[in-house]
């Protein structure tokens, strides 16, 4: 049976929204293995002038079962 664990993560961008949810994708993939979804919380702007992305997304992925 497949056990599949949910984390939340932050990305940002000063580009957009979409480059934001794809630098959390990036980020949580150098550690991650076996994502099988990702959805968006959340998006908002951020910081001193308003010019910052941030993405709040949920990533799921399968974990390794131990024998």
């Amino acid at each position: 049976m497949a056990v599949t664990k949910i984390i939340e993560v932050v990305g940002r961008s000063t580009e957009s929204s979409d480059a934001a949810v794809k630098a959390a994708l990036a980020e949580a993939g150098t550690s991650l293995r076996d994502i099988k979804a990702l959805d968006v919380v959340s998006i908002g702007l951020r910081g001193d002038n308003m010019d910052e992305w941030g993405a709040l997304v949920r990533i799921s992925f399968l974990v390794d079962s131990v024998d």
